[in-house]
């Protein structure tokens, strides 16, 4: 993602203050499992950082929870090589090695959430305008290129899974529109798509390989989508960014999906999204959204509050599930909780530059800004001149005390009718202590009010029975322990005949 630097003002609702619900009208989705996905990849950075989240109701819950109980169901997080100097300092941008990347993963998984792993092949950001080879691969012939790209994807995403995570996907480069890992020429770009492809399948053949694009709104995507079947790369997603106040309109996007989908019989999906719920800044970095910038346009459509911002992710789900013939997987919203690690709102004259001096030691420190200045030694041109905090925290789908916005709620909100979170056996909309009474007076042989297929709602383990350990597993969850079962994902009740 490019990362414009515009100062911004506007002004942000007041920590933890209450915000009206949001009304969204659920899609009628081709695909049940329609990935409704958050990339969070900056948030270990981010909880190092002394950010804490809450859900809608201001009470303190694990980020990964909250996002499950609100129906998301994909975590995508990127991966770079070595994103450190020589002394072991953090570019920044979350640091996100494999090691950080396993932990998001495991994270994710223990609320039933599954892994879109993002290859960057790059020590930093890779995106249209970069796409540097990490500092290992210098000099390397393309062979030896290939080799490396084979191998570092291979032990990744072994070292991912082995900490637990549910790995469903993987991006072989990021938005790789001119490039892939240093390299530019079609034939070299197939080459290390092949060799990450390869690795993916050796790993598991189940697990689908995704190539990431960018600019749908340019014809050259089509061209790309053509590229990728004459040098015959193996592949099974192609995905695209789409970010409104860039991207073009919606109905262009789902044409360019369908180009791909009906022509090569491809999965196609938006790999990143975004939309400000204010067009206020809240951590003293600029943000890439805000007045003056990038806020106006014949495809921002919606306002800035919190119900635009749920009325763009609704709007590009359903663009992606036009896609013909059942063939769009799904979309992922970008850095949806990359919040201010010290809210400056409010503040003026010495009390804001005081905030922001601190904000920018703990974005050096953790790297939880977008980048760090240790960047500088690898990206001397960008991050090494323009380091800071977040440039998206307006877009994030949390207040800046970390409190969630309703919008969150889209990702739930969207499924059709008739859907429901396994373990709410009372079918309420929320995963309580009460299900586990019903359970329990279930199992009592006591009367109750509710159904019996909905009761089943809350038999977490499949075993096809209410028991005593379906209401021990929801009240482990409760509890924020370790499940081992998937409490909380979203399913499509099957009405009787």
């Amino acid at each position: 993602m490019l990362l414009a630097i515009i100062l911004c003002a506007g002004v942000i609702p007041a920590a933890g203050a209450a915000e009206p619900s949001i009304v969204i009208e659920p899609i009628a989705l081709n695909n049940l499992d329609f990935i409704r996905g958050m990339d969070v990849s900056s948030v270990i950075a981010l909880e190092k950082s002394g950010v804490v989240f809450k859900n809608e109701k201001g009470n303190k819950e694990d980020i990964f929870k909250i996002l499950a109980d609100n129906g998301v169901n994909y975590i995508r997080v990127r991966v770079w090589n070595d994103p450190y100097n020589a002394g072991g300092n953090g570019y920044g941008g979350g640091n996100n090695d494999v090691n950080t990347a396993a932990l998001i993963g495991r994270r994710a998984a223990k609320y039933g959430m599954k892994l879109l792993v993002d290859f960057h092949y790059s020590d930093f950001w890779a995106d249209p305008g970069k796409q540097k080879a990490p500092k290992a691969w210098a000099g390397m012939t393309m062979e030896e290129k290939t080799d490396a790209l084979y191998a570092f994807t291979a032990t990744s995403l072994k070292t991912i899974r082995d900490a637990g995570a549910d790995i469903g996907m993987v991006q072989i480069g990021n938005e790789t529109t001119m490039g892939i890992a240093g390299e530019n020429s079609w034939y070299n770009m197939a080459q290390l798509y092949n060799a990450g492809s390869q690795a993916v399948r050796g790993f598991d053949p189940d697990v689908l390989v995704a190539i990431h694009y960018t600019n749908p709104e340019n014809s050259y995507i089509k061209t790309l989508a053509d590229f990728l079947h004459d040098y015959n790369v193996d592949y099974d997603v192609f995905a695209t960014s789409y970010y409104p106040c860039w991207h073009g309109s919606l109905s262009n996007l789902t044409q360019v999906l369908n180009y791909t989908a009906q022509t090569y019989g491809k999965y196609t999906m938006v790999a990143e999204t975004s939309y400000p719920y204010t067009l206020a800044d809240s951590d003293g970095h600029p943000n890439t959204i805000g007045e003056w910038n990038n806020n106006s346009g014949e495809n921002m459509l919606w306002d800035f509050s919190p119900q635009g911002q749920a009325n763009e992710v609704r709007a590009v789900m359903n663009a992606v599930n036009e896609v013909e013939s059942c063939k769009g997987l799904g979309v992922f919203y970008w850095e949806g909780a990359w919040i201010t690690v010290g809210d400056v709102t409010g503040l003026g004259g010495k009390q804001y530059q005081s905030r922001v001096v601190l904000n920018q030691n703990i974005w050096e420190k953790f790297g939880s800004g977008w980048a760090a200045s240790y960047c500088g030694e690898y990206d001397p041109d960008d991050g090494g001149k323009w380091y800071g905090g977040s440039a998206v925290d307006n877009q994030a789908f949390f207040a800046p005390d970390g409190t969630a916005l309703p919008s969150l709620r889209v990702f739930a909100d969207v499924l059709p009718e008739g859907s429901y979170r396994l373990g709410d056996a009372d079918d309420s909309g929320e995963i309580d202590v009460i299900d586990v009474t019903c359970i329990g007076r279930y199992c009592a042989n006591m009367p109750m009010d509710i159904p019996e297929d909905i009761l089943l709602h809350g038999d977490v383990d499949g075993d096809g029975r209410l028991t005593v350990i379906d209401a021990t597993w929801i009240q482990r969850h409760l509890a924020n322990m370790e499940v081992g079962f998937p409490i909380g994902i979203w399913k499509q009740r099957i009405p009787k005949e």
